[in-house]
C-alpha cells in the first residue's frame, strides 16, 4: 500500500511539473513576441529620428545614436570610430553636402541585446561647392546594440546603388 501511495504521489508531482512547463512555454512565445514587437517598434522609430539628423545635418544629434564604440562605415571614405570620429565625418560631410531623404525599411531582425536593418534610401543631395542637387540613392546596413537599455547604432555602412 506505501508503495502505491508513493508511485500516486511521484506521478502527481511529476504530472504537476509538466503541466507547470507546458504553462511557461506557453506564455513565453507571446511575451518574446511582445518584446520583439515592441523592439521593432522603437527601431523603426530610431531610424526615422536619424533620417532627420540627415536631412537636417544635424551631425551632434546623429553622433548622439551610436553606441559609444559605434563604427560609421561611409561609402567611398574610411570608418569612423568612436563618438568624436563619428562626429567629425558627419561635421565634413554635412558641410559638403544637404540631403534630402527617405528611408524605406527593409528588414529588422532582432536578437537578444542585438539587431540589424536593411534599409533603402533615395531621394536628393545639394552639393554646396556647386549648387547642384542631384539624385541620392543607397542601400544601407545598421546593426544595432543596447546601450543603457536603448537601442543605439553600433555599426552603419552604406553605400550608393546608382
Amino acid at each position: 500500500m506505501k508503495n502505491s501511495v508513493m508511485i500516486l504521489m511521484t506521478m502527481t508531482l511529476l504530472a504537476s511539473c509538466q503541466n507547470t512547463s507546458e504553462n511557461t512555454n506557453n506564455t513565453n512565445p507571446i511575451n518574446t513576441e511582445t518584446m520583439e514587437k515592441l523592439a521593432k517598434r522603437e527601431i523603426e522609430s530610431l531610424l526615422m529620428i536619424y533620417k532627420e539628423t540627415l536631412n537636417t545635418s544635424n551631425a551632434e544629434k546623429a553622433t548622439s545614436l551610436y553606441t559609444k564604440d559605434g563604427i560609421f562605415m561611409p561609402s567611398g571614405a574610411p570608418s569612423a570610430i568612436g563618438k568624436a570620429d563619428i562626429k567629425g565625418a558627419y561635421d565634413f560631410v554635412f558641410s559638403q553636402i544637404q540631403l534630402n531623404i527617405e528611408f524605406y525599411i527593409e528588414e529588422i531582425t532582432i536578437e537578444n541585446t542585438m539587431a540589424y536593418a536593411v534599409t533603402s534610401s533615395k531621394g536628393s543631395t545639394l552639393i554646396h561647392a556647386n549648387g547642384e542637387t542631384i539624385p541620392e540613392e543607397n542601400r544601407e546596413l545598421f546593426i544595432f546594440e543596447k546601450e543603457n537599455d536603448t537601442w543605439k547604432i553600433a555599426r552603419y555602412m552604406f553605400n550608393k546603388t546608382k
